[in-house]
């Protein structure tokens, strides 16, 4: 089953990074749709629900190499 879910964002500082990011999530195997907002200081991932947390953790790992401060709010 397809899933659709917000995760807030921590100390995401600047929208190029956060670009970065989404372009970078998107690529993760199992992703559909991926959006981060810079003003909203959100991450919407959309993807298969049994491979969601594999995919969050993969996209902690994004965050980190892009900026390291920030953090995904689980």
């Amino acid at each position: 089953m397809i899933v659709k879910k917000t995760y807030k964002l921590e100390d995401l500082d600047c929208a190029n990074c956060a670009a970065k990011m989404e372009e970078r999530i998107k690529k993760i195997d199992g992703v559909i749709s991926a959006n981060v907002s810079f003003i909203m200081q959100k991450l919407t991932i959309e993807a298969e629900e049994d491979s969601l947390d594999k995919i969050i953790k993969q996209a902690a790992k994004v965050c980190k190499k892009v900026e390291p401060d920030c953090r995904i709010i689980l």
